[in-house]
């Protein structure tokens, strides 16, 4: 059977541990990953975890950010216009961006394909597969809004990095696995990052004394 990975791009928002989360339990599921990492995302990277992400040695970097070792994955550089991700003929289950930057969201909405992140996206929605970007930034402007509109209505899955509190989480990992969980919901990919709400009729009856 041939090759057919999921894209995960990380663009430069703050918010790469929702990248880590969502690496991990690709692996975790067997999953083939195709990686992007803007060059913005690699600053934000070594802001937010000390650790670099370079080309020439991103199977060492990714081991490091991951803590593990990364299963089946293949890394493209940014500026990589003729990757395999660039072209619709590349067979591809769909692609994952996260985080999401405005500027990233911005340009995949436009169709901008200024590097691969964006082209690679823009090849995704073209050929109909499953596509979901992770906004991270607040507030929205207008723009920003609109431009998420048109991704929603070309058929992407806008899911802003809004973790849940109804599990009572006690720490921050909690609270990123809970976005992680939902975008790997959002592609069908199963995991067990979360409990899963079943009713809590106490909580009613809690309302009722």
């Amino acid at each position: 059977m041939s090759r057919k990975p999921w894209v995960i791009g990380v663009s430069g928002a703050s918010g790469t541990p929702y990248a880590r989360a969502v690496l991990g339990s690709l692996f975790d599921a067997g999953c083939a990953v195709d990686l992007v990492v803007s060059r913005a995302a690699r600053l934000t990277l070594l802001d937010e975890t000390g650790l670099a992400f370079r080309d020439s040695h991103w199977r060492e970097d990714l081991t490091a950010w991951l803590g593990r070792e990364p299963g089946d994955v293949k890394h493209w550089p940014a500026g990589d216009l003729g990757a395999g991700p660039a072209s619709g003929s590349y067979p591809t289950r769909g692609m994952v961006v996260v985080p999401a930057s405005t500027a990233a969201v911005a340009g995949v909405s436009i169709g901008l394909s200024k590097d691969l992140l964006q082209r690679a996206a823009d090849v995704t929605l073209k050929e109909r597969r499953p596509f979901v970007i992770v906004p991270r930034e607040a507030p929205y402007t207008r723009a920003t809004l609109q431009h998420m509109l048109d991704l929603h209505d070309a058929g992407a899955v806008v899911l802003p990095a809004s973790p849940g509190f109804y599990s009572a989480p006690q720490t921050v990992q909690q609270l990123v696995d809970f976005v992680a969980a939902k975008v790997l919901d959002a592609i069908g990919v199963q995991h067990d990052l979360i409990t899963r709400w079943a009713g809590d009729l106490g909580g009613a009856r809690r309302l009722d004394e």
